[in-house]
């Protein structure tokens, strides 16, 4: 956004009605400079390529991965009202939902000049909502711009091709010319929240695939009743829905913008989720680079975090399970954090708020120490059942080829911000 002239075509994305996107989002893969080579749909684009330009790529990104100025917190849990409820793991909204306010996730993307990621996981808000409660845009696509760094050169180094990329998808994805939304999601730290978040609610874990309780977890029968439990597969199954659910809704947002913009692409998942990471096995395919371990008993290697940039609540980014607990807490209570005094708010005493909930003490990190170190020890890893860092959803934009729908389709294909997007975009 900043120095550059506004195209008229941004007035009419901010005019779009909310249920024409709804009502007229569908998957529109043909883009220029695209090709399927057989079959009913054999067609060979006249154009060629057309990058999404710096607005248009930022507002996609903005609308996967965003801050919405801040967080409004859950207000009461029965086990320990009148204290706030103290889940969340963040004090900046965002674009899509949490679960119990968690946010673990970050937003990967690529283009034909990089890859990048925007990290506004722990941002405060990039403004604050005007009496109507409103955002100014402006200041939200500057302060996404201020998230973003460049972490490689060039496209993201994942080939459109089998085993990579699911057979049907293997000519439109990752291909010039294309935006790709990458969220990814810390599945360690989520897993550290949701124990801290079962004690909270007299909770604790039952390693139900070893048959055996967490040894030593009776030492806290004065904070828990360590006979009420959930076991392990079901917390960890658990964990992976909420984190899909994350990621999911955070490339329908992107979606539903697509339709807004006059953008084709569509959200999806048929892509390697291993190689995207970079743990496919494959030393060409080094996708975003995050380390991982292999060990003969996971069906899967295991993607740890990237240095630096994402590094999962778990060792070896760790030494141990206490410190990524640790770790958790000043996350949630320490400065920025939504449980800290000093951190800004939408209320009108915004510090009487944030003290208002119950710092997690000594006795209680312990507790969820101990059964995230016996996970750890038991299984090697950290979820023990599911990986530590995890994607599971995509979203693609880019400009869409009219000419191949108009060949193959009765018109009502593509909206009307399709059909208009080269002329009010880049003329």
């Amino acid at each position: 956004m900043k120095n550059q002239k506004i195209p008229t075509g941004f007035q009419d994305m901010l005019e779009v009605r909310f249920l024409e996107a709804i009502l007229g989002r569908r998957s529109r893969r043909f883009f220029l400079g695209a090709e399927i080579p057989d079959g009913i749909f054999c067609y060979k684009s006249k154009h060629d390529p057309v990058p999404l330009s710096d607005l248009e790529k930022r507002l996609v990104v903005m609308t996967c991965g965003g801050n919405t100025s801040w967080h409004h917190m859950i207000y009461r849990a029965q086990r320990y009202a009148p204290h706030l409820s103290n889940y969340a793991g963040a004090a900046g909204g965002r674009t899509f939902p949490s679960a119990a306010g968690f946010h673990t996730s970050m937003t990967f993307f690529t283009d034909d000049e990089g890859v990048y990621v925007l990290d506004c996981r722990d941002a405060p808000a990039f403004c604050e909502r005007d009496e109507q409660g409103g955002l100014y845009l402006q200041e939200i696509l500057d302060g996404t711009d201020n998230h973003i760094r460049k972490i490689q050169d060039g496209r993201l180094r994942l080939p459109s091709e089998i085993p990579f990329v699911e057979p049907h998808n293997t000519w439109v994805v990752n291909q010039p010319g294309t935006l790709l939304v990458i969220p990814v999601a810390d599945l360690a730290q989520h897993g550290l929240l949701a124990l801290c978040y079962m004690l909270q609610n007299g909770l604790v874990l039952y390693d139900d695939i070893h048959k055996r309780a967490i040894p030593g977890i009776e030492q806290f029968s004065d904070i828990v009743d360590t006979e009420n439990v959930w076991p392990i597969t079901f917390v960890e199954q658990l964990l992976l829905s909420e984190a899909s659910v994350e990621l999911g809704t955070s490339c329908y947002a992107g979606a539903l913008m697509l339709q807004a913009m006059g953008l084709g692409g569509w959200m999806f998942n048929g892509i390697d989720p291993f190689a995207v990471l970079g743990a496919g096995g494959d030393p060409d395919v080094v996708g975003l680079g995050f380390r991982y371990d292999r060990n003969d008993q996971w069906p899967y290697p295991n993607p740890t975090g990237l240095e630096g940039v994402m590094e999962g609540y778990c060792p070896p980014h760790y030494p141990d399970m206490r410190t990524a607990v640790e770790a958790v807490c000043e996350r949630k209570f320490g400065p920025g954090g939504p449980f800290h005094p000093d951190t800004p708010g939408p209320w009108k005493d915004s510090p009487a708020v944030r003290s208002a909930a119950q710092v997690h003490q000594e006795r209680f990190r312990q507790c969820v120490a101990l059964q995230a170190q016996y996970v750890f020890d038991a299984f090697g890893k950290f979820p023990g059942t599911v990986p530590s860092i995890f994607v599971a959803m995509y979203l693609q934009a880019h400009h869409l080829d009219l000419d191949f729908y108009d060949r193959f389709y009765k018109p009502g294909a593509y909206l009307k911000s399709h059909r208009e997007h080269m002329a009010r975009w880049h003329s």
